[in-house]
């Protein structure tokens, strides 16, 4: 061989090297690149369900010439999630995420609306279009909602949309009908909408976590017995039956499955799956068989995990080392959130609302925080609440444990996250809202035929039609939010003296009631170039809506409320900080704080110093 091709093969040699180092580490401390998107809460439930067992359909759409299994709109806006749209708020997220070539997703928990078998059966075949199509690994952890109970149980709603605009009974079992209840439409009688347990539920979801699949690097769980060092899948598969995954909960004989699970899917990328489902026995139940009867819902998370889950705590201490030790990318993500959600406004929440108002049982208590946080976890996602928002706390030891809120595809902000890894301790956090999805208004046309059935009937209690004019579903679930706020916020959370005293003034004699019309008050007014005649603008009600905006939204919210509307709301809320009334000074820090939290939209976190670096006001928005 010649002196020159000697020397072009072992020029080739080292570049081909450096090409490889490259790669994998641009810079001292850094690793490839790696995308992961988080999409919390779908609640899918499958439209187009085609029961085994009965020849039911559901209601025909005489302008696609579909049949659809679909819920009431009455049944929509008075829940805190979509049941139909959120079909199709799914597959339009999934599709942005192809297209923008990631291939590792994430779902926290609720993927279904209460595991029936047609919606978990319907999640895995998209999620099976999309592993095959775009070569995207799923990776999920139960929520509430799936399992509704530690084991199968009967179930059934009464408000599917049936013919001429009726409510649809659809039971799993003919036991459920109540004998004094003239129902309006014949009830349907299909095992399929039954509510499935732990066993059922992750045995047709396998593939996305629950078990061990050859291609992970790595996999184990909270009760496994090998280590990194002599991982093979087979030993992982041999330990991977939930009979060997369960924990004793109280004086209940019999176990109850732990599905947490940590997977290394991508080289030196450790993803921890925290089972938060706790569902505490009924008193005075025998504790000879477990059935699903016997047990409460799962809806608190945390605070019942570090009393009847303590084997978790043991796990993510000896996790985190691990991942430190042979230098992991380690993210935590649950159903549930790990971190207070409420930019530290919850004491005054507790205040005005009450302890069992505003979801306020499910904030975490801040030894919660800091025992996660002493353990070792840094970043940890979360669903469950249908909110926007970043939770920061750090321990008394100094450990800083970020919280990110993922909100619910069902509502308002429908959106997910984008995480980032740009080297072990450098992330990136983008938050995508989805203002266009097709197909958002292709139910309208049978919600149409339900408001005239109502009309007819004078229900007092029908909802509005205009959300039918909805022009996009960044629109429509903003409406379904005012709907939701009109038929069930305001009625069960809000002090009804205190809605009576703010709700219809406007926003000008709500300021002459709390301040002084002095020379300094003037002064500040126009330091911030606002004018007392703006505040006519608005009511009470607009203020408490926007709340609610922010409240859901954080950042996302602002541009829709307008920077100059915040100035007064803040003015106001600095006047009513000094008020008499404790209700009004209650309601002055919940407001303000809402709009003063940690960056919640496009930011930048730094595990080595324990720092987030909010990133422009901008959001991405999906579109057509």
């Amino acid at each position: 061989m010649s002196e020159f091709g000697s020397k072009y093969i072992l020029g080739s040699f080292f570049l081909a090297l450096l090409v490889l180092f490259s790669s994998c580490n641009t810079k001292e401390g850094q690793k490839q690149q790696v995308k992961i998107a988080f999409l919390a809460d779908i609640h899918l439930q499958d439209i187009c369900a085609e029961f085994s067992d009965t020849d039911y359909r559901g209601v025909l759409n005489s302008e696609t010439g579909k049949y659809y299994t679909i819920r009431t709109m009455g049944a929509q806006v008075r829940s805190t999630r979509l049941f139909n749209e959120n079909y199709f708020a799914f597959t339009t997220a999934l599709e942005d995420i192809a297209k923008r070539d990631i291939k590792l997703v994430v779902l926290p928990g609720d993927f279904t609306d209460d595991g029936q078998p047609m919606n978990v059966r319907a999640l895995k075949k998209i999620l099976k279009a999309y592993s095959k199509n775009h070569g995207i690994q799923f990776l999920l952890t139960t929520g509430n909602h799936d399992p509704v109970s530690p084991f199968t149980q009967k179930g059934g709603k009464t408000n599917f949309l049936g013919e001429d605009g009726k409510e649809q009974p659809v039971f799993s079992d003919s036991s459920m009908l109540e004998p004094s209840n003239t129902y309006a439409l014949t009830p349907i009688i299909t095992e399929d909408i039954k509510e499935w347990g732990y066993q059922e539920i992750t045995d047709e979801l396998a593939d996305f976590g629950f078990y061990p699949r050859k291609e992970f690097f790595y996999w184990e769980t909270p009760y496994s017995t090998y280590s990194y060092d002599n991982y093979t899948h087979r030993k992982a598969s041999d330990e991977a039956s939930l009979t060997k995954r369960s924990y004793h909960i109280l004086d209940t004989n019999n176990p109850i499955p732990d599905v947490s699970y940590l997977v290394e899917p991508i080289r030196d990328t450790w993803l921890l799956a925290i089972d938060g489902n706790v569902y505490i026995p009924k008193e005075n139940i025998s504790n000879e068989t477990n059935t699903a009867s016997h047990f409460h819902r799962s809806s608190v998370g945390y605070n019942d995990v570090v009393v009847h889950k303590k084997h978790l705590v043991d796990w993510v201490k000896k996790v985190s080392r691990e991942a430190q030790r042979r230098d992991k990318n380690l993210i935590a993500f649950s159903h549930y959130p790990i971190v207070e959600f409420n930019d530290g406004a919850s004491e005054a929440i507790k205040s005005l609302f009450g302890s069992d108002k505003l979801q306020s049982h499910r904030i975490p208590n801040k030894e919660v925080s800091e025992i996660f946080a002493d353990a070792g976890l840094q970043i940890h996602f979360a669903g469950h609440m249908h909110l926007n928002d970043t939770g920061v706390h750090t321990s008394a030891k100094g450990n800083t444990l970020f919280n990110i809120q993922t909100p619910s595809l069902a509502a308002y902000p429908s959106a997910y996250k984008i995480l980032t890894l740009n080297s072990t301790h450098e992330y990136q956090v983008e938050t995508v809202v989805l203002n266009d999805v097709p197909q958002f208004n292709s139910l309208f046309s049978l919600y149409y035929q339900e408001h005239q059935h109502l009309k007819k009937n004078q229900d007092t209690l029908i909802w509005d039609k205009d959300v039918l004019s909805s022009k996009n579903y960044k629109d429509f679930t903003n409406w379904h939010l005012n709907e939701l706020i009109r038929f069930r916020f305001i009625p069960d959370d809000w002090p009804k003296q205190f809605v009576e005293n703010v709700i219809l003034k406007s926003g000008r004699e709500l300021l002459y009631e709390s301040t002084v019309n002095s020379n300094t008050f003037l002064t500040r007014l126009d330091a911030i170039n606002v004018s007392i005649s703006d505040f006519e603008e608005w009511t009470g009600l607009d203020m408490i809506l926007d709340f609610y905006k922010i409240y859901k939204a954080d950042e996302l919210a602002f541009s829709e409320i307008g920077a100059h509307r915040l100035k007064q709301y803040e003015l106001l809320c600095e006047q009513w900080q000094n008020s008499e009334e404790e209700n009004l000074r209650s309601w002055s820090r919940i407001f303000y704080r809402s709009f003063n939290g940690a960056p919640s939209n496009n930011f930048n976190i730094d595990l080595k110093t324990g720092t987030i670096e909010r990133l422009g006001t901008e959001k991405s928005v999906v579109s057509d």
